[in-house]
């Protein structure tokens, strides 16, 4: 019963990935294939945890050593997927800094309130920028490489950037500075938060660091009795000595 329910978490947080919308994962979900083949991973080994859930179950009533068998291998093959999956993401988290870096960076430079067909990936990074009070990947100055910016010599600014209460009604596209016409402006002019958005998803995970790494080592422990729990029961049930039945 464990395993099927830690089977539906996992095909859940799969499903989750796949559908959000609001979130910083919806931004990497929009703009990386790769983050998509993982929830589509995520919902395979979900689905698969719970059929050997089911499986293990139905080995233990009837005494099925074969079944408890596959039971033991298949949560074998999953533990160290996992624990190979967190072995590439740890020491290759500069690699994957960068990509994130690219990302974000394409998306700011390419940004267009207009442009309906990126609209949920735009809508995605406003939700971000204003929920973590960020602006940009390293900072404001990463928006001077917007190219509607550019045209408006910087007069104009992200409203999901602002850190003026009267913006907080809007946020999405762009804001109007307060500056005179024809006149030039920095992003250092504009009023929004001073923090890049990868600084507050760096504080985030930080932050929740605990919580990720007790959900993984439970997680783990879990996967870990069921593999003792299968081989005890399979070393327990025993074969039917043939040699003792009466001949005819």
């Amino acid at each position: 019963l464990l395993f099927q329910i830690l089977g539906a978490v996992i095909l859940g947080f799969g499903i989750w990935i796949l559908a959000d919308k609001t979130s910083f994962i919806a931004v990497l979900q929009m703009s990386s294939p790769s983050l998509k083949t993982g929830a589509y991973i995520l919902i395979g080994v979900g689905a698969l945890t719970m059929l050997m859930g089911f499986l293990g179950c139905l080995g233990a009533v009837n005494e099925i050593r074969c079944l408890l068998g596959l039971y033991f291998t298949c949560l074998m093959v999953i533990l160290i997927t996992q624990v190979a999956a967190g072995l590439v993401i740890y020491f290759q988290k500069e690699t994957l800094k960068e990509e994130l870096s690219r990302i974000v960076g394409n998306l700011i430079e390419n940004y267009d309130p207009s442009n309906d067909d990126d609209r949920n990936l735009q809508d995605a990074w406003d939700y971000v920028q204003t929920q973590i009070a960020c602006c940009g990947w390293t900072g404001a100055k990463d928006w001077e490489n917007n190219e509607i910016l550019i045209n408006k010599s910087m007069t104009i600014y992200p409203c999901s950037c602002s850190n003026s209460s009267n913006n907080f009604e809007v946020d999405s596209g762009f804001c109007n500075l307060d500056v005179p016409v024809n006149s030039t402006a920095t992003y250092a002019d504009w009023p929004v938060h001073e923090q890049g958005c990868m600084d507050g998803v760096e504080k985030w995970l930080k932050d929740n660091l605990g919580v990720i790494l007790g959900v993984c080592t439970g997680v783990a422990v879990i996967e870990l009795l069921g593999m003792i729990l299968s081989i005890s029961l399979c070393k327990n049930i025993h074969s039917e000595d043939y040699t003792k039945v009466p001949k005819s």
